[in-house]
């Protein structure tokens, strides 16, 4: 017999500002919360942390509290080994969790600091100077083949492939419709629109909702091939060919049957009520020619008019693969770190495999220039992304652009609690009951994300200038720009940057 665990939470109600309103009672989707008679009873073996009672209390009267009771500590038997074995001795299966990366490991960003100019190289201020922002996605030509024409005039006789153009290098991430919510994905097309920016539908296809903002939306296509048609295709700025997911390196999807409502169904192109299971590879793709042979069978179903990038997940030798896939007629190279964020992912998966965004997209944009291919492809970088710091970091190891997610749905009022999988999202983000979905706004949505991509990109301006550069294109792959504190010889290689100091 395992017997009861300690509990990971504890709320308490202050009897003093408590009104016994309810309000506790109706936002909370766990159960937390009951009445019984005049009191409202609590039971803390239900609670996530979503914090959605503590933000709806009118009195904050609710407090919680993390690990009241713990086990014996142990440098080797932490709580979270622990309560795995004694999961799984119960269940015999697989323990799931959202988000990314849960392990204590260091952050890299976090250990990389920016330079700033004092004397000789005078820094720019950005509200007297202008400071270029603005980023194309996409192969750029290895040289430009002009001609003067009989009047004087410049003709330019290179054919030049189409890119997307940003006015910010933050885009947000796919994340399907099946995995969040319709009102969630709404919100955040908005917010792409009014910001200039780009968002990904995610392998569930694209609902009619979505069809205003289809200018700001990149299509999916996934081993499972969700909502995959021409009209799909045609309609999205560009396409995006998922291979590998930060947060799951070597495996696939899974939506689950109960989440597949008649909505999804008809979105994702499949029976309502089935589970949508995308395979650990796409069953047509084994090398890099397969994978060269469906983006250009992708541009040649539009047209040639739509850039087609390819995403996959950082794992050690991803510089090899972004390099054959720079060969390839892909415009964009999408790599995801293991912080990248996930609906549900195997926690063996989440927390062990994979290698962080920052080392990944030093390694490619190094073996890019090594072969003489960076302007063969753009890189984004995904995982991980929590402030215009680790944009401006991210940009300054090799990336044209990032993707965010967490920080997306956060903005919209996620507390990252990790529970995305259960469908009990009572902050309407990461669920598909009705009552729960209909608690996000979209409008309120889409200015909060704005907000927060607007509110980066002024902070990027102020970086660009204080390091007395005036355009995002100079800071990127400009190391020179960053310097290393507390990390290993090793890595600091392996990032190519020199130390605090020198």
């Amino acid at each position: 017999m395992i017997g009861s665990l300690p509990s990971r939470y504890r709320i308490g109600i202050d009897p003093v500002r408590c009104m016994e309103c309810g309000r506790c009672i109706e936002n909370c989707s766990y159960g937390v919360f009951s009445r019984d008679g005049d009191r409202i009873q609590v039971n803390s073996r239900n609670c996530t942390a979503c914090h959605r009672c503590i933000a709806c209390c009118p009195r904050d009267a609710i407090s919680l509290e993390e690990h009241p009771c713990d086990y014996r500590s142990h440098p080797l038997w932490t709580r979270e080994a622990r309560e795995a074995i004694y999961n799984q001795a119960r269940t015999g299966k697989i323990i799931l969790a959202g988000m990314g990366n849960a392990l204590d490991y260091p952050v890299i960003f976090d250990r990389l600091v920016l330079d700033a100019c004092q004397v000789t190289n005078p820094s720019l201020d950005p509200l007297r100077e202008p400071i270029e922002l603005t980023t194309h996605l996409g192969k750029r030509p290895a040289r430009l083949d002009l001609r003067r024409r009989e009047g004087g005039d410049i003709e330019l006789r290179t054919r030049l492939t189409p890119n997307l153009r940003i006015e910010t290098p933050v885009m947000i991430g796919h994340m399907s419709y099946g995995a969040i919510s319709l009102n969630a994905q709404v919100a955040m097309a908005r917010a792409a629109k009014k910001t200039g920016t780009f968002m990904g539908t995610g392998e569930g296809g694209l609902h009619a909702a979505l069809h205003p903002y289809q200018d700001r939306m990149i299509v999916q296509v996934a081993s499972g091939r969700f909502g995959v048609n021409i009209d799909y295709l045609e309609r999205g700025a560009a396409i995006e060919i998922k291979i590998g997911q930060g947060a799951k390196p070597g495996i696939g999807g899974h939506l689950p049957g109960e989440k597949v409502c008649a909505d999804i169904s008809r979105t994702r192109m499949i029976p309502e009520g089935s589970d949508a299971i995308s395979p650990a590879p796409h069953h047509d793709i084994y090398s890099i020619e397969d994978l060269a042979q469906l983006v250009r069978g992708l541009k040649e179903a539009t047209e040639w008019k739509k850039p087609v990038f390819v995403k996959i997940a950082a794992v050690h030798n991803v510089a090899a693969i972004a390099a054959g896939i720079a060969r390839s007629p892909a415009d964009a190279v999408v790599v995801d770190g293991f912080r990248g964020g996930t609906g549900a992912a195997p926690t063996v998966f989440r927390d062990h495999v994979g290698i962080p965004i920052e080392a990944a997209i030093a390694s490619v944009d190094k073996k890019l220039r090594d072969q003489g291919i960076r302007n063969e492809i753009s890189v984004i970088a995904s995982g991980g992304i929590r402030g215009s710091a680790d944009v401006a970091k991210a940009i300054a190891l090799g990336a044209d652009a990032v993707y965010i997610g967490t920080a997306a749905l956060a903005a919209m009022g996620c507390r990252v609690c990790g529970n995305c999988y259960r469908g009990l999202c009572p902050w309407g983000i990461a669920t598909q009951r009705p009552d729960l979905v209909a608690r996000l706004d979209p409008d309120e949505g889409s200015e909060q994300v704005a907000n927060l991509i607007r509110a980066w990109t002024l902070e990027l301006a102020e970086l660009l200038g204080a390091a007395g550069i005036n355009s995002i294109e100079s800071l990127r792959g400009n190391r020179d720009r960053l310097r290393g504190y507390m990390l290993d010889e090793g890595l600091m290689q392996v990032l190519d940057v020199k130390p605090v100091g020198a």
